[in-house]
Order: C-alpha cells, then sequence, then structure tokens
C-alpha cells in the first residue's frame, strides 16, 4: 500500500508505511515482506473505568480469507471467531508490548491486526510483531519501545533471519525473538534437540537481527512519530498507603506469605487484607478510599516480600532454595480403556494426561491462509477447569490462555515423535489439570511424554519441562544491580516475579521454550545462567520419568487400532474408493475396520482396526476387488537390484515400485552419498532409478530400498569390466 511516508529494512525486505490511511487511530502502519501484508493499529481510551485496578491490553490478530483469494466456509461466508492460529499470533505480540507500558498507567489499549494479503511464502506473525510495535512507537500512547521481532532458523547449521515458509521444512530450529536494542524481550518455539551452547548462539544472532528492525521503526518516528501524551497513573492515595503500611507492616506480610502450604498464605494474607480495611474504615470513613487502594498497596507489599527473602535470605515462600525442585511423583496406565495415560505431579501441580491413537484421517485440518502445511497428525489440548485453582469460574470452551499452554506442550513434544512411515497414526494428547500452583504447562509436557510412552508411540526419547523465574533489584537509574534465578516456580513467584522461562527437552537438548517477562528486557548473563539452571533441573525430573516407564511400551494398548498397510496398483485407487467415495464406504461400514488410502498416489493403503476380524475382512474385500492386496509382482528379494519408478514423495523419502505392484521405501539418508535437503532435489514421481534391496521387516513386510548403495554396486560393476575390481559385484544390466 502506498503511503505518505515509509521506510525499508533492506536486511530483511521489510517495509514500514502509513500517514494515508486510518489516520484516526493513534497509530497504524503497514508492514510488508514480499507481497505479505499485515494492517497494524493502535488505540487508546481517554478514561480509566472506575474501580479497575489492571492494565486491559487487548491484542487481536485476524487473517481475511480474501488475503488468499479464498471464500471463507459455512453457511454466511465470512470470517467467524478466532483460529488458534490467530489467537496464538495475538498472544506472541502481547506478551513483548506488555511490559513496555508505564506502572500505574491503566487506560485500556487495543492493538488489531489484520493481514490483507498473503503471498504464500511469508508467514505474518513476524510482520504482526513488528507492525504493532511501530504503530505504537509513531503513536502519542505512552510506551517505551520500539522492539524488533524476527524468527531464526537453522538450516545445514547455518542460521537464516527470517526464513521462507519453505525454508523452514528444512529447519532444525524454529526460534522467535523479540527484543530492545539492549535486551530480549521475549522467545518462544521448538527445536530439535538443539544443545544449549548452540541454543545460545541463536539468541545472539537473533538479537542482532533485530537491531536494523529498531533502527527502522526509529527512523519511522523520526519521520511522522507524535508526542507522547500524558495519562494519570493509578496508585492508591499516600493516606490510605501510610495506614495500611502502618497496620500491615513488612514482617507481617513476610510471615504470612513464607513458610506455609499454598493455602495456608492465600488465608494468611486475605486475613491481613481484612484487617487493612477495617483500619482504613475506622480512620478514613466510608467512601474514603476504594479497593483499588487496598489492591495496589497489598500487591506492592507482597512484590517486596517476595523479593527481599529471595535476594537477601535464599529462601523462598515454601522453603527451598532457589536451585531445588518441589516433590516429584509420576505415574503412568491411571486410566484402564484409554490408549496411553498418566498422572505427573510436582508440588501442587498436577496434571492427568491421557493420549488417544486413530488413522492419519484424523488429523486437524489447517486453513494455511499464509501457507504452509494444511493439517498436523499431532495434537495437543489442554485443560484448565476452575476447580485446579479451589474456585469458581467459566467451565466450557478453552481460551486463550488454554491454547497458548496446550501450544508450548504440543511443539515441545513433536521433535522426539516418531515419523509417519515408521508410526502412522494420528496422535491426541489431552492434559487436564487437577491442581495449579505454577507451570502446568510444563506438567503437561512431563504428563504427555508419559502418556505417549504408555500409549506405546516410539518416542526418540523422553522429554521433561521446567520453569525458571527471577528476582531483582535495581539501582537508581533502572539497572538491574541484584538479582537471583530461581527453578520450579509457584503460582506467586510467577506473580511477582520478574520473569517465567519455559524451557523443555531431552538429555540431548531444548525441544520447547517459552520466555515471558515482567520488566522491560533481560540481560544475557541473566538467561545464560536460566538456560544452564534450567537443563540441571530437566534431567534431575527425566530420572523421575524413566523410573516411572523406562521406554515406550512395545505393544500398543488392546483398546487402540492396528494397523495394517498394504499395497494395491495405483491405478486401482478409483476403483477402491468407487463412485463418490461408494465402495470404500460400503468396506468400512461391513467390516467395521477404517481405511486411509496415501495421499501420494503411491497405492499405499492403512487398514486400522482393533478387531483382528475386521481387519482380515477388510483386506480380503480389498485383495478381492484389487487384484491382491500386495500386487501382482514377483516378491523383492534383500540383496537385489531393481530399476524401479517412483510412485510418491514424501519429506523423508522417496516409495519406489520395484515389480508391479510391489514397491519400497528409500530414505532420504538413501537416496544419494550426500545430505539430501529435500526428496524432490533427486527425483520426482514417475522418474526411473536404480535401487537395492537392503532389508525387509519381518513383522511388517515393509521394504527399505537404497538408490545410494545401488549406485555403489552399478559403480564396482564399471570397475570390474574394466578390471579394477572383481567381477562378483557388478550390477545386472538393465
Amino acid at each position: 500500500m502506498n503511503q505518505k511516508y515509509s521506510v525499508t529494512v533492506p536486511e530483511l525486505g521489510i517495509t514500514f508505511s502509513t500517514g494515508s490511511i486510518a489516520g484516526l487511530a493513534n497509530g497504524a502502519v503497514n508492514v510488508s515482506v514480499g507481497e505479505t501484508n499485515v494492517f497494524v493499529t493502535a488505540c487508546v481510551a481517554q478514561t480509566v473505568k472506575p474501580g479497575q485496578d489492571f492494565f486491559p491490553l487487548t491484542v487481536d490478530y485476524r487473517e481475511k480469507y480474501a488475503a488468499a483469494g479464498r471464500f471463507p466456509g459455512g453457511y454466511f461466508k465470512r470470517e467467524g471467531r478466532p483460529s488458534e492460529k490467530e489467537i496464538l499470533t495475538s498472544r506472541l505480540c502481547d506478551r513483548p508490548c506488555r511490559p513496555l507500558f508505564p506502572e500505574g498507567f491503566l487506560n485500556e489499549v487495543q492493538i488489531i491486526g489484520q493481514l490483507m494479503s498473503a503471498d504464500q511464502l511469508n508467514e505474518a506473525d513476524i510482520p504482526m510483531v513488528n507492525g504493532a510495535s511501530a504503530a505504537l512507537a509513531i503513536s502519542d500512547i505512552p510506551w517505551s519501545g520500539p522492539i524488533g521481532a524476527v524468527r531464526v532458523a537453522e538450516i545445514d547449521g547455518q542460521f537464516v533471519a527470517n526464513p521462507t515458509i519453505e525454508q523452514m521444512y528444512s529447519s532444525t530450529l524454529d526460534l522467535i525473538y523479540v527484543g530492545t536494542e539492549k535486551d530480549m524481550l521475549m522467545i518462544e518455539g521448538s527445536a530439535d534437540q538443539i544443545p544449549e551452547d548452540r541454543f545460545i548462539e541463536a539468541l545472539a544472532f537473533g538479537h542482532q537481527a533485530i537491531q536494523p528492525i529498531i533502527r527502522g521503526i526509529k527512523e519511522l518516528v523520526a519521520l511522522c512519530g507524535k508526542p507522547k501524551a500524558t495519562f494519570p497513573l493509578v496508585g492508591a492515595t499516600p493516606e490510605a498507603r501510610a495506614i495500611i503500611e502502618r497496620v500491615v507492616p513488612a514482617e507481617r506480610i513476610t510471615e504470612a506469605i513464607f513458610g506455609k502450604e499454598k493455602a495456608a498464605r492465600g488465608a494468611a494474607v486475605k486475613a491481613l487484607k481484612e484487617e487493612a480495611k477495617a483500619a482504613l474504615l475506622a480512620e478514613l470513613g466510608e467512601g474514603k478510599f476504594t479497593d483499588v487502594d487496598l489492591n495496589v498497596v497489598f500487591e506492592d507489599l507482597q512484590y517486596k516480600a517476595y523479593r527481599k527473602t529471595v535476594l537477601e535470605r535464599g529462601v523462598r515462600a515454601d522453603g527451598r532454595d532457589a536451585k531445588s525442585l518441589r516433590a516429584i511423583s509420576a505415574e503412568v496406565g491411571v486410566l484402564p480403556r484409554v490408549h496411553g495415560s498418566a498422572m505427573f505431579q510436582r508440588g501442587d501441580t498436577q496434571s492427568i494426561v491421557l493420549t488417544t491413537l486413530g488413522p492419519t484421517k484424523d488429523a486437524q485440518e489447517l486453513d494455511a491462509l499464509t501457507g504452509g502445511a494444511r493439517s498436523k497428525s499431532f495434537i495437543l489440548h489442554y485443560n484448565f477447569p476452575p476447580f485446579s485453582v479451589g474456585e469458581t469460574g467459566r467451565f466450557g470452551s478453552p481460551g486463550r490462555r488454554e491454547i497458548g499452554h496446550g501450544a508450548l506442550a504440543e511443539r515441545s513434544l513433536v521433535p522426539v515423535l516418531p515419523p509417519e512411515d515408521v508410526f502412522p497414526y494420528s496422535i491426541r494428547v489431552v492434559s487436564e489439570i487437577m491442581s495449579s500452583n505454577g507451570s502446568t504447562s510444563m506438567a503437561s509436557i512431563c504428563g504427555g511424554c508419559l502418556s505417549l510412552m504408555d500409549a506405546g508411540v516410539p518416542i526418540v526419547a523422553p522429554v521433561a519441562g521446567i520453569s525458571c523465574g527471577l528476582m531483582t533489584e535495581n539501582g537508581p537509574d533502572g539497572s538491574i544491580t541484584k538479582w537471583t534465578t530461581i527453578t520450579d516456580i509457584l503460582g506467586e513467584e510467577d506473580h511477582f516475579g520478574d520473569m517465567d522461562f519455559k524451557l523443555a527437552g531431552t538429555t540431548k537438548g531444548i525441544t520447547g521454550f517459552q520466555l515471558d517477562l515482567k520488566i522491560n528486557g533481560l540481560p544475557f548473563e541473566i538467561a545464560k545462567t536460566a538456560i544452564y539452571q534450567a537443563r540441571e533441573a530437566r534431567i534431575e525430573i527425566l530420572k523421575k520419568m524413566i523410573a516411572a516407564i523406562p521406554a515406550p511400551r512395545s505393544d500398543l494398548s488392546k483398546y487402540a487400532p492396528r494397523i495394517q498397510t498394504i499395497q494395491i496398483d495405483p491405478e486401482k485407487i478409483g476403483l477402491l474408493i468407487g463412485p463418490g467415495g461408494k465402495t470404500i464406504r460400503r468396506i468400512v461400514e461391513t467390516t467395521g475396520a477404517q481405511i486411509d488410502i496415501a495421499e501420494d498416489d503411491s497405492g499405499k493403503v492403512f487398514i486400522y482396526s482393533n478387531n483382528g476380524e475386521a481387519m482380515n475382512r477388510a483386506i480380503q474385500e480389498i485383495d478381492a476387488l484389487c487384484g491382491g492386496g500386495g500386487g501382482g509382482g514377483a516378491p523383492i528379494e534383500v540383496g537385489k537390484l531393481y530399476r524401479g519408478v517412483v510412485k510418491g514423495t514424501k519429506e523423508f523419502g522417496a516409495f519406489v515400485e520395484c515389480t508391479p505392484g510391489k514397491e519400497g521405501l528409500v530414505h532420504i539418508s538413501e537416496l544419494a552419498d550426500f545430505r539430501v535437503r529435500r526428496t524432490e532435489d533427486v527425483c520426482k514421481v514417475g522418474d526411473e532409478m536404480w535401487v537395492k534391496c537392503i532389508g525387509i521387516d519381518e513383522k511388517t513386510g515393509k521394504v527399505r530400498l537404497s538408490r545410494k548403495a545401488a549406485l555403489k554396486e552399478m559403480e564396482a560393476q564399471k570397475a570390474a569390466e574394466s578390471g579394477d575390481a572383481p567381477a562378483a559385484e557388478a550390477a545386472p544390466s538393465a
């Protein structure tokens, strides 16, 4: 969009423009990356609602179907409630922006981002965050930005800033880094067991990558920025504060919140609050103070008490030192008929996690308006009922917090899941929080991992999660002069502390992470300490988990569907489906088995059933219809060479038909004697290639092929024919 003012960041191909659209908003900026456009506005309310004692920041990101040239589904043909991706992008933007508003500023601020154009190459989440930063920076809203956001990938051992969607398929790291000129503000993402040292290098790379963005936004501010407006800050009256601090001195607050269980701490603080309120009534009279006075002062008193005790004495509310974990218990197989189950408890935080296995057709479909995957076969849902904190409240559809925590746990477990060709199931994990006192998302990761193992999912390695907090003391200039990182934070330490740094991983490295701050930046020295401290805790937790179940179960639950893979002639796929799906639907209804056909037109058919008789009947039906479920060609033999035809390609390799109706998998590592990034870089559907059978699984009958081994043997044949090698190694002629 052509506007009055425009600034381009050439290093990353980002353009900020403003000045001609949405002129009544306090700030409005269009952000372009390639042909992806996100329009972001920021507005502020001029007054504070009576009795309000919190800062109401609202961030809403919405994707318009028109941006991708598509119609919305449904009867009304318009966008409805926000998708999980839209909610996650909104949260991604909210968390780094929030700490930079002034303390006591309680006027409502609303940030709205709209996807206006999607080129299917560049994601919109990073432009949304940078757009919010620019809109706030040029507005008259008090805010101490700007900030910059970047996505960091690791491809072939090299860090890449703001990769395309296609490039991300080859990345072992998905790091979203948000920071100021000096410090980091927020990070989140996942990784393929990245070692801590390498992870810190990625953070440093991300910090350098955002600097041109920050400079670009500052340039935009210099062109058209508004002077910052002055708003009254909300706080307690001096009279009310003096009375409360006299009646409830610091030592009484410390006594109330230290050395007790959670419920006792809450009751003790409530009693002090009632005592302070009575004193206010007696000395000031009715109507001379508000609940805001009471709440603000008590927040401040507890804030100072937690810091003072941790920083000076090294003791926390429940008696632990900075690095100690709460008591941990882990148990699997806690429910009888589910496919997998586990209970994980750390202190008062308790999660029961269930795993369900299903056919590939149960995968979650995605809108993918901006590009990328259109489905996912692993889903983790997180539920946080009000009884988990001993309260009454809304109980129904998941809120933003539940969606965010579920997404964090999900991406932390994805790196250790088996590939689809090894375990062709859709997997759903549900974490039910039974009791909460901090780090429920991390408990969901631990419990989720145990539940997967109980279900017999052959994960690469166990995963555990832990959260680190921070208590700081600042000097007159606002800089941090004293600090302590704390492991396995309580709910109160999260609320009154400065940081919630969640880290999940295996013994090898990190798989998932998320950093949230309440201060305006985290120095790298503190971040490094927290990362290594979290590793120590993670190893200790993994020992407890392995004691509960040392490895994934070798057999699936008797209630879980079994899978049988058969091969039919690809030309008979239409025959199996039948007109309008009539034939395959009939087989499913009459046998009770579920049937999926591979989408790569390879002729591979997956049959799911927890009933052996139903499975056999379905196989017989398909065999009779398609001329033999195993195809009509000669069986493939180990050690023989074949000139086959590529029938399908996947991220993990290629399916090659060696004899009519008989095929096997050439794993991507067996395609060539060099590292192959994409299967399509070597072959595509319809190509002919020499392959060698290097193995056949005794249980499943799956055939493993190697192009690399075939080429090596053919080279040996050429050498033999020239007299340089034995003729016995020669490949047969085509």
